[in-house]
């Protein structure tokens, strides 16, 4: 195969990335809350009822900013049942996801889990738009963040909450454009009222950081016209506008599905460009930064191997296994995030533990890191740093959903060292791909390691029994002589590689 190839140079960069480009999201939906983050039985469990094995692979993903409580769960959320006592918590019927909902796992306790996470883990909490408005956010924020000497603060005190939860990253909604969503609005309604809430909230802490709902998908009838609309009236009040995306492979398309990514890069090009346009209407400077606040893998056309009944507590839904194949796709689209750093500056993995997760847990049982868990903990601890600006030069192949993609996909990220990291997917599935990278000016004469995710077996998966049966492996033979870096990249592989 003919080789890929680019060059580094430090004098051409893309931009900084924000450590939020490495959160996540814990929704009330299926098993992430319930038996996942939270199981107060469970052998490792502390006094708060969270699972300690959990804790751990977290930790150790990497993750920062969590979002939080939805999701489509979120437009019926009534914060007010989720503080106090929690035996006194009303139980409620979830219209999203169609189960019962205890109220169990609150506010409170989700502050709990992110001090214990440590201080990276920053909280992005969801309001409720679709079944609320501007009354009950104002009422959740004085409640959250006002230090006391009110009715709402005071309360928070009583129920334990001495100190202030300080969180500064707000979701205006959830989804607002999807008829999914209870209280589903048009742009319009939903710009008006994104915009009503933000000033309110803004007249409590100027300081605040919004995002206005962006479309559910770029497939979306109403995507573009959608963004333009709601920022018209919210441009100066928020700082992000949110994207969300998920892929699957259809009907045996491998090749489409293995360049997701491709779709996912011109989502954020036409978002950013819809924004600099409203913008440049406005006659306005700012710059509105995006918020990829869903992304993954999701095979939503799968049908649930598991018996579910409407009203269930904590249901198992949305339980993907996750193959080697799906890890390569996943880390492309981790890719593509780093590619747009400049820009995207949160960004959240959906969902954390069960539900469409890198973590898998049993009830009462071990945890277990599924195959997308390496790629994103590699990105999180490796993808720190000043993003580098990289333009392939690629063998290409065909795809029905997107044409011609590059089998090379890639991206570099220079540390505050000075040391670099690679980071690349051969999208090929049955070719290795050689790489060479040109190194200019930069003042590197070694290959830490090279790191990759791949195996003969493109279906392998990790699961209960077999918990490490697909893990990264180290390869040999990479090289750096004379400023270059020679590689051969297996096939559909993901690849990690750090420069000293």
């Amino acid at each position: 195969m003919r080789t890929a190839r680019f060059t580094l140079d430090p004098a051409f960069t893309v931009g900084e990335v924000n450590p939020r480009l490495f959160g996540s999201f814990v929704e009330h939906l299926g098993r992430c809350v319930y038996t996942g983050i939270f199981e107060p039985d469970h052998p490792t469990a502390d006094a708060e009822g969270l699972r300690q094995d959990v804790l751990d692979l977290v930790r150790e993903l990497g993750v920062t900013t969590i979002r939080y409580p939805g999701g489509n769960f979120v437009s019926g959320y009534k914060w007010e049942d989720s503080v106090g006592p929690a035996e006194d918590r009303p139980r409620r019927l979830d219209l999203a996801w169609r189960s019962t909902e205890s109220n169990r796992f609150g506010l409170s306790e989700y502050i709990a889990f992110l001090k214990k996470l440590g201080p990276q883990a920053e909280p992005m909490m969801a309001i409720n738009l679709g079944t609320r408005g501007v009354a009950e956010a104002l009422e959740l924020q004085e409640y959250a963040n006002h230090p006391s000497g009110t009715t709402l603060s005071e309360q928070r005190i009583t129920h334990g909450d001495k100190t202030p939860f300080g969180i500064n990253l707000w979701c205006l909604g959830n989804e607002m454009d999807g008829p999914w969503q209870t209280g589903h609005k048009t742009a319009e309604e939903y710009g008006r009222l994104a915009a009503e809430t933000a000033r309110a909230m803004r007249q409590i802490e100027p300081d605040l950081e919004l995002v206005a709902c962006g479309s559910s998908g770029q497939g979306m009838e109403t995507f573009a016209e959608w963004e333009a609309t709601v920022l018209k009236e919210t441009y100066d009040l928020v700082d992000y506008v949110s994207l969300h995306a998920y892929y699957e492979e259809s009907d045996g398309d491998r090749d489409s599905f293995l360049a997701s990514a491709v779709d996912t890069e011109s989502f954020i090009e036409n978002v950013v460009a819809t924004c600099d346009h409203v913008g440049a209407r406005l006659k306005s400077k700012k710059k509105i930064n995006l918020s990829f606040d869903e992304w993954n893998v999701w095979y939503q056309s799968r049908p649930n191997p598991h018996q579910v009944e409407d009203w269930q507590e904590a249901p198992r839904i949305l339980e993907d296994v996750y193959s080697v194949t799906d890890a390569v796709v996943f880390g492309s689209l981790l890719i593509a995030l780093l590619r747009h750093a400049d820009r995207v500056t949160v960004a959240c993995l959906a969902q954390l533990v069960n539900v469409i997760a890198p973590i898998m847990t049993e009830p009462g049982g071990p945890a277990w890191r599924q195959t997308t868990f390496f790629p994103f903990a590699q990105a999180a601890k490796y993808g720190r740093g000043e993003v580098l600006d990289v333009r392939v030069d690629s063998p290409t192949y065909e795809t029905k959903k997107y044409g011609e993609a590059d089998l090379l996909h890639a991206t570099a990220v220079r540390a505050e060292d000075g040391s670099v990291t690679v980071f690349a997917v051969n999208r090929s599935q049955t070719e290795a791909l050689p790489l060479e990278v040109a190194l200019s000016r930069l003042e590197l004469t070694s290959v830490v390691e090279h790191s990759a995710l791949a195996d003969a077996d493109p279906e392998a998966v990790n699961t209960v029994d077999e918990q490490e049966r697909v893990t990264p492996h180290q390869v040999e033979g990479t090289t750096l002589q004379d400023g270059t870096l020679t590689a051969v990249l297996e096939p559909l592989s993901w690849n990690v590689i750090r420069l000293a």
